[in-house]
């Protein structure tokens, strides 16, 4: 009865040890391989390190908005899953953001930048904002004039414009 009852509590207290793994770990400027267990947009995905979730935002760019219906965000989700989902990626960890979400550039199992074939296929802007990398500033131009992905489209909306507040009409 004693080892039932030591496995039951083993159980109910697991969680608990793994959030605080999960809170230790810090992966700023670390290089690791971890799996791709989620796309969640364009720009930001999902590994497992060390049996712990973490949460990766792409460096250098800024794709389409998924969740407020901005175009391309579906494509740009759809086109970094095709890259490495499922796949072990290395990861080079630079930062967190406000958000706790890892900054890093990514390369996937063919050896390619994630971050740069986003731009590359013209899924993703160079985010000037945080970027001053001459390469995606490059590759965003070479996209543009080949009307590549996104560039496709008349009148593209940068993301950090398409997430400013939209002025509320007065009827």
């Amino acid at each position: 009865m004693g080892k039932i009852t030591t496995f039951i509590l083993l159980l109910l207290i697991q969680p608990f040890f793994q959030k605080i793994e999960s809170q230790q770990l810090n992966l700023k400027n670390q290089t690791f391989s971890a799996k791709v267990i989620r796309i969640l947009d364009g720009d930001t995905m999902e590994v497992l390190y060390k049996n712990t979730p973490i949460k990766i935002r792409l460096a250098h760019i800024d794709c389409p908005e998924k969740r407020r219906s901005q175009p391309f965000g579906n494509h740009a989700k759809q086109a970094l899953s095709d890259l490495c989902f499922g796949q072990y990626v290395m990861v080079y960890g630079q930062k967190y953001d406000r958000y706790k979400r890892l900054i890093a550039v990514v390369n996937n199992q063919k050896k390619q930048v994630l971050n740069q074939e986003m731009i590359r296929q013209g899924m993703a802007w160079h985010y000037k904002k945080y970027s001053t990398d001459v390469l995606y500033a490059q590759l965003e131009i070479t996209a543009r004039q080949n009307k590549v992905g996104l560039w496709h489209d008349l009148h593209p909306i940068a993301p950090w414009e398409w997430r400013k507040p939209k002025p509320k009409l007065h009827v």
